[in-house]
């Protein structure tokens, strides 16, 4: 039993909870609230009872879909740091960060409607995302790669303004982030 007093999730259960998130992120974000349950379940390769039983309503299921999308742009921060160089690394992570950002957009909808009900769940994505991206400039300043005057915050802030200008043109989104790299490396 964990600490809360739940059984941790069996093999299985963790996997459908798994496909249940990927298959609910996708459809909320390319349908927003028009997306079924039962067609997130039928993706996911799971039955409805399955998903009721992970989620037991429509506003659970898309906070837990937007902070599943969050967590893994998250992790990726110190899993691309870990194999790359910090301005590498950086410049990785910005692409998952324009991905994250996009499917959120697409999510707009829905996560409004969990937002009526009550719940917040932005509550903590700019703490996350700071703790996340910091490493990654700490080291490229360490390794004199990126200037060491540039905050988490200013690279949140302009990764959203990419992401908000160039939202349906990715070649554009990309041209953008090498200009912000770019402007991250000079001087450093």
């Amino acid at each position: 039993m964990s600490a809360t007093g739940e059984r941790p999730l069996r093999a299985d259960a963790l996997r459908n909870r798994g496909q249940i998130l990927d298959a609910a992120a996708r459809s909320f974000s390319k349908c927003g609230l028009e997306a079924t349950l039962e067609g997130i379940a039928k993706d996911a390769g799971v039955g409805i009872g399955t998903l009721y039983r992970h989620f037991p309503t429509r506003e659970a299921l898309i906070e837990a879909a937007y902070r599943s999308e969050l967590a893994a742009v998250c992790d990726a921060a110190s899993e691309l740091l870990a194999k790359l160089p910090p301005a590498e690394a950086l410049r990785a992570w910005m692409d998952r960060f324009i991905d994250y950002m996009s499917r959120k957009m697409g999510m707009a909808d829905a996560l409004r409607a969990v937002i009526a009900s009550g719940a917040d769940p932005y509550a903590q994505s700019r703490d996350l995302l700071v703790g996340a991206i910091t490493p990654i400039l700490e080291a490229g300043a360490a390794a004199g790669d990126l200037r060491s005057d540039i905050t988490a915050d200013d690279v949140l802030i302009s990764l959203s303004g990419v992401g908000l200008a160039a939202a349906d043109r990715r070649e554009q989104a990309d041209r953008l982030l090498n200009l912000l790299i770019d402007g991250m490396r000079y001087g450093a």
